[in-house]
């Protein structure tokens, strides 16, 4: 039976850290077993940009049924929306999406649409489309671990988090592919035959090293 947010709703416990994973584990396989031996409220996230069917394939095999939560903005290529529901079938996800209080058209029509990057809006924006949603999902799923698909090379600062890290709430953010490389994710989409999404955007970012605030979000929520 899939996994729901009412089910989940009991407060996650606090006080893990990062030092708890062995120094020597970097397989992405021996990294999500050793989180599901310590989780009982798991979920995964994701946003369907390009080659992220490798660590939904990974962890939904590892753990099936596991809540693969998802923020829809709104503001997603259609090539997104028909990935969305691909690879939901191929890997039999369990998707649970959350979408912003206002959605596209309204902004679009009364709030001047989608501010530029350098805009003192831009905050509020990405706020009110990513983070709230994110927040409300935590709140309602309460997961004690959280598998994200964050990698080493991205940039410095995911580079500064390790495998494991704080999330929000006390809960602790896993990142099974940390050690993996771009090729490293193709190479396992061409193995399994994973479909993958290129006409990805995110309006929040604008740029792929540009943080949105997801990934900084831990115990202080």
């Amino acid at each position: 039976m899939p996994v729901t947010a009412s089910t989940l709703a009991t407060p996650a416990p606090r006080g893990k850290h990062r030092d708890q994973i062995p120094r020597d584990l970097k397989a992405p396989l021996d990294i999500i077993a050793w989180a599901l031996a310590r989780a009982e409220r798991p979920i995964i996230s994701t946003n369907f940009r390009p080659l992220t069917a490798a660590i939904l394939h990974l962890v939904s095999r590892a753990c099936p049924g596991i809540p693969v939560i998802w923020v829809d903005s709104g503001y997603n290529t259609a090539a997104t929306y028909q990935y969305v529901e691909e690879i939901t079938r191929v890997l039999a996800l369990n998707l649970q999406v959350y979408t912003p209080r206002v959605s596209a058209a309204r902004r679009a029509a009364v709030l001047n649409g989608v501010p530029l990057l350098e805009d003192a809006g831009h905050d509020r924006f990405t706020e009110e489309v990513k983070l709230e949603p994110f927040e409300r999902a935590f709140r309602e799923f309460a997961p004690d671990i959280w598998f994200t698909g964050i990698r080493a090379e991205q940039n410095g600062f995911r580079r500064s988090l390790g495998v494991v890290s704080q999330g929000p709430f006390g809960s602790l953010k896993v990142a099974p592919l940390y050690h993996w490389s771009s090729l490293d994710l193709e190479n396992h989409l061409y193995l399994h035959q994973l479909p993958d999404n290129p006409e990805y955007f995110d309006p929040t970012k604008g740029e792929d090293t540009r943080e949105c605030g997801l990934q900084f979000l831990g115990s202080g929520i």
